[in-house]
């Protein structure tokens, strides 16, 4: 059975509201997707580090409940778990605090399982960050070397607007090892300064990937592979939280290409009709994560999805 394997940060995200703690939920990027992923019964992996602290155990505990392989989850001893502050606005959109203390030897663990069709997907400063850059590297290789489909979300924040040209190179390496390539509108304004998200695929993307895909929050979605350009509408809905709707929009991404048995070779060829199919499972899951405060869709959200299907 082909499996979903992914690489990230791992978070105790405390949400905020009217400045009171509402929650606290595990969370990470990569890890809010894979955590959709597993409630929807696909084998996940997930390469990260946690403390070995209170805040570990939580998270550590929450990954195996959620059918969320910790194999690869390295435990260090010195340093803390890291922690968010996520503090809603009036639009339900969230600014962050973060807080973390990471030992010098970071992600000590082994190579996870990968075979040919699987897929692995990476992002975020994550996947950016010089302190772990020669490890990242080591996965990213491998993944390619075995075949699987990468997955490339930058999720990249305002906070490291000010360093995209330093990070310009590694961006552009990230963009290589990528088949598919998905981002945010604004993730897109922060790296490269420019709105026009067409000018974006076709000035910086396509020679490295030739499949992106943009996400607009409520102004919908655009895909862009090759010449082919379609537009998706996002349904009008008022949110709760918009905390992980574009990892669960990723989340859905790859169930997608799992459910529609997209393979790596299938990839340069994919027709519209086939794309339309995942980006609506994308869409699907991205909305019901903005109609509550958890950062991934509900079991029962899970359960009755996969009856549809």
């Amino acid at each position: 059975m082909r499996k979903v394997i992914g690489i990230g940060e791992t978070i105790l995200d405390i949400i905020f509201r009217n400045n009171q703690p509402h929650k606290a939920v595990p969370g990470g990027s990569t890890f809010n997707g894979l955590i959709s992923l597993g409630r929807l019964g696909i084998p996940v992996s997930f390469i990260s580090e946690v403390g070995n602290d209170r805040v570990g155990d939580m998270i550590h505990d929450f990954m195996a409940e959620n059918n969320l392989s910790t194999r690869y989850v390295d435990r260090f001893p010195d340093g803390k778990s890291p922690i968010s502050l996520a503090f809603l606005d009036d639009d339900r959109n969230a600014n962050y605090i973060f807080y973390k203390d990471y030992p010098k030897q970071r992600l000590d663990v082994s190579l996870p399982e990968i075979n040919e069709d699987d897929i692995f997907i990476y992002g975020s400063y994550y996947s950016l960050n010089p302190a772990l850059r020669e490890r990242m590297v080591e996965f990213l290789d491998y993944a390619r070397q075995r075949k699987a489909i990468l997955y490339y979300d930058p999720n990249f924040r305002k906070a490291h607007a000010h360093e995209a040209i330093h990070l310009g190179p590694t961006l552009l390496e990230n963009f290589e090892y990528a088949d598919i390539i998905r981002g945010s509108d604004e993730d897109f304004l922060n790296i490269f300064k420019e709105v026009d998200c067409e000018k974006v695929y076709n000035h910086h993307i396509r020679f490295y990937c030739d499949r992106f895909i943009t996400t607009h929050g409520a102004k919908g979605v655009n895909l862009y592979h090759g010449d082919l350009h379609r537009h998706f509408d996002s349904p009008a809905i008022q949110p709760v939280s918009t905390i992980g709707a574009g990892d669960n929009f990723n989340a859905g991404i790859l169930y997608g290409l799992l459910k529609y048995k997209v393979r790596h070779r299938d990839l340069p060829t994919l027709s519209e009709e086939t794309w339309t199919n995942i980006i609506r499972c994308g869409i699907d899951l991205a909305t019901e994560v903005c109609r509550n405060y958890d950062n991934y869709i509900s079991k029962e959200f899970a359960t009755s999805y996969l009856s549809q299907s």
